[in-house]
């Protein structure tokens, strides 16, 4: 089993059948056998009340209705798709959150963190922060917020979990390195929340996937599940150099994926 959960669609092109058939044709070409798109969450209207800066207003531009249309329309179609949403996990937000995820029959929920307070961590705009700030320090706020986003129960699985290094910065010690994966692989296993091995690192600056070798083994010790996923942001990202995703899940021990419907969730093979 292939899948591609981690899609997005509104910043190459309309929320549209037209368009999405374009992302069907090339998951099929490359074998991806469950493919799901999941907007950010920023885009829509109804989430200003759960994360809102000049950088995301200026991107605010859909209403929910537009892409729920979509699905519907898909739907009709008889299109093989999956509805899925990436939401920024926002601290103290969770009941902001939960009212906007249980208000939508999504298939599944990615939470991720891009925003320590009001730094965007993976925006080129921002990357000159990594200069001014101890790294020990922006680590730990970093998993501070993936281990509260797994213990809210919110989500379904994390979206690259390690990309505070997507522009290669990292503290020196590696044993603080591994406290920090540790604590976060503890806190996903505890709620049953799933990762994504991503290829989207492999486009970036740090040039690798996500996530870690490491963090992914401690996660498998853990029991934590996976899913495969590209983080497309245009259809020739689909799929994107899934043999070494592949070849990353089996070399810590995975022989099993996760597949989403309706929030519920089944293991097939890997692909």
């Amino acid at each position: 089993m292939r899948t591609d959960y981690h899609v997005h669609m509104a910043e190459t092109g309309n929320l549209d059948v037209d368009y999405l058939r374009t992302y069907i044709t090339k998951a099929k070409e490359e074998g991806i056998e469950e493919l799901g798109i999941s907007e950010h969450a920023y885009f829509f209207q109804e989430t200003r009340d759960i994360l809102s800066n000049p950088w995301v207003e200026n991107r605010r531009t859909l209403d929910f209705e537009t892409y729920q249309k979509m699905f519907d329309e898909a739907a009709k179609a008889e299109l093989p798709i999956k509805m899925g949403i990436e939401m920024d996990y926002m601290p103290g937000k969770e009941k902001e959150m939960e009212a906007f995820i249980s208000s939508h029959p999504f298939d599944y929920v990615i939470g991720s963190v891009h925003w320590i307070n009001e730094w965007g961590i993976d925006l080129a705009i921002y990357r000159d922060e990594y200069e001014k700030r101890d790294l020990k320090d922006v680590y730990q706020q970093y998993f501070d917020r993936v281990v509260t986003l797994a213990e809210s129960g919110l989500f379904d699985f994390v979206g690259h979990i390690d990309v505070i290094k997507v522009f290669g910065y990292r503290p020196d010690d590696k044993e603080f390195l591994k406290e920090q994966y540790k604590r976060a692989a503890k806190a996903l296993a505890k709620t049953d929340t799933c990762i994504e091995i991503s290829t989207a690192g492999l486009r970036k600056p740090v040039g690798e996937l996500y996530p870690d070798p490491t963090l992914l083994q401690m996660c498998k010790d853990e029991g934590v599940g996976i899913v495969l996923c590209s983080d497309a942001h245009k259809p020739d990202h689909i799929g994107y150099r899934y043999e070494e995703a592949i070849d990353l899940a089996k070399s810590v021990g995975y022989t099993e994926v996760h597949t989403f419907s309706n929030r519920k969730r089944q293991v097939h093979p890997i692909g």
